[in-house]
């Protein structure tokens, strides 16, 4: 399948979207990826008392774990709606987080303030990632570390093939978004670009590793609601791309529920995996 490259969405209109989906991306995608979340934040050193940066935050999968471990927490995204939920869960626990609705291509924060600036499925998404990149690294004071976490080899993303799959029962033809080039969520995919995006911000002792994330699903109902959410991008492929009918999508949360059930093999959860880059440079 190919589509016609189209110039970079307004911000306003990325706004939107994601806030638009921000009760859904809260209840689905949020709490699975605090999971993944964890391990990067062990991997960069994090540390009660220190100061950390959330960039593109959503409703907190990085920034919550990050303030459990008593860091004092600012994060920033474009969407208002994203930050309303990240405040209410910060609230909810008494955590120490700050939110402020910001472009992360443009950071209005001072040189040199924090010890970590971090961003989890965030910055991958952003048109000028370089640029995102060297304005977190900007923030960081000297010795201070940037993290990024990013998906991996999408051909080994399995709740994509998942959701491939079940279209293919409507649409024989779909093999899934065009990767030529890799659309955004997959343009840090190769451990090697993320190395070098880190690299060329000036960051020094850049590493990245790959480690596998897991995401348990019940039922296809379950994987269909968690993948709809994930990105406004789904529901632009499957309503714009496909523009799959009512009955279409029935019939593919069939084939979805089928395949969940099979990876299942009897027990209550299926566990779908896929390989997430984390990146650390140091500046």
């Amino acid at each position: 399948m190919t589509t016609t490259q189209t110039a970079p969405t307004p911000l306003h209109a990325t706004r939107a979207a994601w806030d638009t989906i921000a009760p859904g991306y809260d209840r689905t995608n949020t709490p699975s990826q605090m999971r993944i979340a964890g391990e990067a934040l062990a991997a960069v050193g994090l540390q009660s008392g220190m100061r950390f940066l959330d960039v593109a935050s959503g409703s907190g999968a990085l920034g919550i774990p990050a303030a459990r471990l008593g860091a004092r927490v600012v994060a920033i995204d474009q969407s208002p709606a994203m930050l309303g939920l990240l405040a209410g869960r910060a609230r909810s626990e008494q955590l120490d987080v700050e939110t402020q609705v910001m472009d992360g291509h443009a950071l209005q924060l001072d040189d040199n303030t924090f010890d970590v600036a971090g961003s989890q499925f965030g910055v991958m998404l952003f048109p000028d990632v370089a640029r995102a990149v060297g304005e977190m690294a900007r923030v960081v004071k000297p010795g201070g570390r940037v993290l990024i976490v990013a998906y991996g080899d999408p051909h080994q993303i399995e709740f994509l093939d998942f959701l491939v799959t079940a279209v293919q029962a409507v649409r024989p033809e779909f093999t899934g978004p065009p990767m030529d080039p890799p659309p955004l969520e997959f343009q840090l995919a190769d451990p090697q670009v993320l190395r070098a995006t880190l690299a060329g911000t000036g960051l020094r002792d850049v590493t990245v590793v790959t480690a596998t994330e897991t995401t348990p699903h019940t039922t296809g109902d379950d994987l269909w609601e968690w993948i709809v959410w994930s990105n406004p991008i789904a529901e632009e492929i499957l309503s714009g791309v496909l523009a799959l009918t009512g009955d279409e999508r029935t019939i593919v949360r069939q084939r979805l529920d089928e395949l969940v059930r099979k990876r299942a093999a009897g027990e209550s959860v299926a566990r779908l995996t896929n390989p997430v880059n984390i990146g650390i440079g140091t500046k």
